[in-house]
């Protein structure tokens, strides 16, 4: 059983998400949060799997929240919540630790799947909508790609096969049949990979692909 938890200053918002991910049998919503310090309580009080998080909130925003969610004893995963008009704040809440995101008007079915795929370790970088508000928003200096460069440069032939596949938002078992390899191998190679770059998520681990300007 997958454990929600929704983040959302918007009531009607907050019913219609819960109301959704309680119909999925797999998905139980223990918790329920209006801001980002609410959303720190409650994650603390009860264990949650994956938080659905609002960007733009009182008190403490989704971007701020993500952070604190991710340093907590037992993170949870976080699927950061926005709309087109909150485009220049997907990059930061991605950066923050975010395992991904959503449009607030994606189809119900595809709200749903993300939270199996991120509850099972992948992330939400593949829609094209993300890879091009990434691509805007994400502006590569020279110090850090230099330092993304050294990172990557020390990994493996093979992790750095895996890498390119997760970097374009692959999932475990997506890598796994490209790559001709066990999954369970797969995700020991990306766990080495998030060590070796010194990143949290897949999709911090992504973003350091973009910012050294690499075509694996």
């Amino acid at each position: 059983m997958i454990r929600a938890m929704v983040v959302d200053d918007d009531a009607l918002v907050r019913l219609g998400l819960t109301d959704l991910l309680d119909s999925d049998d797999a998905i139980e919503v223990v918790a329920q949060a209006t801001d980002g310090l609410h959303a720190i309580e409650q994650a603390t009080a009860h264990r949650v799997d994956v938080a659905l998080v609002d960007v733009r909130m009182p008190r403490m925003d989704g971007i701020a929240a993500t952070q604190r969610l991710r340093a907590l004893p037992h993170p949870p995963k976080v699927i950061t919540l926005t709309t087109f008009d909150l485009d220049e704040y997907v990059y930061d809440a991605l950066a923050a630790g975010a395992d991904g995101f959503l449009l607030k008007d994606t189809d119900p079915a595809e709200i749903l799947r993300a939270v199996h795929l991120v509850a099972a370790g992948s992330a939400m970088l593949h829609p094209t909508a993300a890879r091009r508000l990434i691509d805007r928003y994400h502006h590569t200096g020279r110090p850090r790609a230099t330092q993304a460069q050294t990172c990557i440069g020390s990994l493996t032939p093979r992790e750095k096969d895996v890498l390119a596949l997760l970097a374009q938002g692959d999932t475990n078992a997506g890598i796994a049949r490209a790559l001709g390899m066990q999954e369970s191998t797969v995700k020991s190679h990306v766990s080495r990979i998030l060590t070796t770059l010194g990143v949290t998520n897949r999709v911090q681990a992504a973003l350091l692909v973009r910012d050294a300007g690499l075509t694996l």
